[in-house]
């Protein structure tokens, strides 16, 4: 059935284009708010805050489904059995701590919503919207995010980003997925990340652009066939035995990773710094890609003398 345009679906769309208007403005923005009577700068932050919230209540009950429906629907669900919330609208939610049993959430918004310590693993979430989410602690070990976006999350409770609060990908299926952010210390273990693509955020403020932060994370065994992650901060990041065959990892930052074991056959390395990496047994050094501008990094054969057998093969 084809749906039309609602009165509500109409004030849903204003509703969040105010709120990324009010989202990407700095702060000195919210000086020239009028307020009646003479109020501080904090009154005025405030009041921003306050309009923000109260934007964001009437995205919550415009959604398809409300916390409260979703909560019922997954009690009375089960693994074998997984509910189906696909093509669903469900933004700025607080769904955070439920358990959702490998629920099919392909293409539905969760943009917003609080996922914090949230149970996601087996889960379809192919081609699902995660972006501006809360995603502190939450599992999505296992779980299908295929083309799934996750742009500018957030993945820790304090600024020092403690890397216990980093969600867990662990086996997931991210391949073709878009991230931009920081999710220092997060596992990808084990987990396809086939053209998936790694990058800096979008511009809040002028041209100013983050770049992708991952420092410590783990892609020991992790597929990276093709994966862009060009100017991505991997400082100690764990690629042991990973497949990065073909993989973008021009000017990333990949200070004290570890890289023992992977298979670089055909990777970018254009202006990569590899101060202090780790390149015991990596394969397919000799094929990539920009390696004379590669920082910090040996002539290959220095790694083909040193991966070399000890001692020479007896003869029989």
């Amino acid at each position: 059935m084809r749906r039309t345009h609602s009165t509500s679906a109409k004030a849903r769309v204003v509703a969040r284009s105010t709120i990324r208007t009010i989202e990407i403005c700095p702060v000195s923005f919210w000086r020239g708010v009028y307020v009646p009577g003479s109020m501080s700068r904090g009154v005025r932050l405030a009041s921003a805050i306050f309009l923000l919230c109260g934007l964001k209540s009437i995205i919550a009950l415009s959604a398809d489904l409300s916390a409260h429906d979703i909560t019922v629907a997954l009690f009375h669900s089960d693994r074998s059995v997984p509910v189906d919330l696909s093509d669903k609208d469900l933004t700025y939610l607080d769904l955070a701590g439920l358990d959702f049993k490998a629920a099919r959430l392909s293409r539905s918004d969760f943009s917003g919503d609080d996922l914090t310590e949230a149970n996601l693993s087996g889960t379809d979430l192919s081609d699902a919207r995660l972006d501006r989410a809360t995603i502190i602690r939450t599992d999505f070990s296992g779980a299908n995010l295929s083309r799934a976006t996750l742009l500018s999350p957030t993945a820790f409770s304090g600024l020092e980003n403690n890397w216990k609060d980093a969600p867990n990908f662990t086996g997931a299926n991210l391949s073709g997925v878009r991230i931009a952010a920081r999710l220092d210390g997060a596992s990808f273990k084990g987990a396809n990340l086939t053209q998936a693509i790694i990058g800096p955020q979008t511009a809040i403020w002028g041209s100013y652009k983050p770049r992708a932060v991952l420092n410590g994370c783990n892609f020991t065994d992790a597929t990276l066939v093709r994966a862009d992650l060009s100017n991505t901060m991997l400082q100690f990041a764990k690629f042991a035995m990973a497949d990065l065959r073909g993989a973008n990892l021009s000017k990333s930052d990949l200070s004290k990773a570890d890289l023992s074991g992977a298979d670089l056959t055909g990777a970018d390395l254009t202006d990569a710094d590899f101060d202090g990496a780790k390149l015991d047994g990596a394969k397919g050094l000799e094929s990539a890609v920009g390696l004379s501008t590669a920082q910090h990094l040996k002539p290959v054969a220095a790694y083909e003398l040193q991966n070399a057998p000890t001692h020479p093969p007896t003869k029989r």
